[in-house]
């Protein structure tokens, strides 16, 4: 959590950090809560920097203990979804271009695509792009930030429930 927290602290369109808890609850062994600006329109670095966030705790787990577990289960969804939507609905990817293959109208049936088995491909390389570009960043960023990542994990320990002052005091 104290991952999640910092990335999403420290990213320029990180969504403003409300809490962070380790107290689990129902699946999530913690959470944080942010208070997502209200847009009209969201960009690509939005995006991105929502992606790092997602991604935050996993990062962190990688870097401070070496090894993942299945903890990141909803971040990791969330993210491959929102990195689909960028390539495959609003056209942010350079490779596939300015081409949307979303379907307002509900109509399409599931089990086709409008799209060959070459564009498909061609998406999945890119989210595979996006997603590793995000991880390797996110990775940076936690390796650069461990000292505060240490205390603010320590005070979660101490607290089990912080909150954005206590985050903006590490």
């Amino acid at each position: 959590e104290a991952g999640h927290a910092t990335i999403s602290w420290l990213l320029r369109w990180g969504n403003p950090l409300v809490k962070v808890t380790i107290v689990p609850r129902g699946m999530a062994l913690g959470a944080a809560w942010y208070l997502p600006e209200e847009r009209q329109l969201t960009n690509k670095d939005h995006i991105m920097d929502n992606l790092c966030s997602l991604l935050g705790g996993r990062a962190a787990e990688e870097v401070f203990l070496k090894q993942t577990s299945t903890g990141a289960l909803n971040d990791l969804e969330r993210a491959t979804k929102q990195a689909y939507a960028m390539v495959a609905y609003y056209g942010m990817s350079p490779k596939v271009g300015n081409i949307s293959y979303y379907d307002a109208t509900g109509s399409r049936d599931t089990f086709t695509k409008p799209f060959s088995e070459q564009t498909a491909q061609m998406i999945d390389e890119e989210v595979r792009r996006i997603v590793d570009e995000v991880v390797a960043l996110t990775r940076e960023i936690i390796r650069q930030e461990r000292e505060n990542i240490e205390r603010i994990a320590d005070v979660l320990l101490e607290k089990e429930t912080i909150f954005a002052e206590d985050i903006e005091a590490v």
